[in-house]
């Protein structure tokens, strides 16, 4: 008797089990893509002042927003509405180059306003205002005070 009693249990057991019904794991939500490839930039200087001036001459901005960060001084730049913000940055590592990254600023309607600007603040003009495509629009590329490379960037 003693047998029927433990597979009644061993039966029991496995209906009991087989009632369970086993969750689906949690799919991961879905990550959407940014609505920018970059949000953020830093530009090396050299001479951390003599980087702002420049900026803020190329730029028509009065004064670059400065702070302190982890031993580094950053000069802000204007990124209106929301837009993707940049600084000129001094600090150890901080080492401007014509080679590397090249970043594409803001040009507004036309980056020759911009451009204009540039050797009076002590840059350098590599490449005038060129056509990419009349649906991309224009670049330019410059050399800032402090030896790194910029491009310019405008629909017109």
């Amino acid at each position: 008797m003693k047998k029927g009693k433990a597979k009644a249990k061993k039966s029991a057991r496995k209906a009991k089990r087989a009632k369970k019904v086993k969750k689906a794991p949690k799919k991961a939500a879905a990550v959407k893509p940014p609505v920018h490839a970059i949000n953020w930039f830093e530009l090396p200087a050299a001479d951390f002042s003599r980087a702002c001036r420049f900026y803020s001459q190329v730029l028509n901005v009065k004064d670059l927003e400065v702070m302190e960060m982890g031993g580094m001084r950053m000069g802000m730049l204007p990124a209106p509405n929301g837009g993707v913000g940049g600084a000129v940055v001094h600090g150890p590592g901080y080492v401007p180059t014509e080679n590397g990254t090249l970043v594409y600023l803001n040009g507004g309607k036309d980056l020759n306003g911009l451009l204009n600007r540039v050797e009076g603040a002590g840059g350098r003009v590599l490449m005038q205002k060129t056509l990419i495509t009349p649906d991309i629009g224009y670049f330019a590329l410059f050399v800032d005070s402090e030896g790194n490379k910029v491009a310019l960037h405008s629909r017109k």
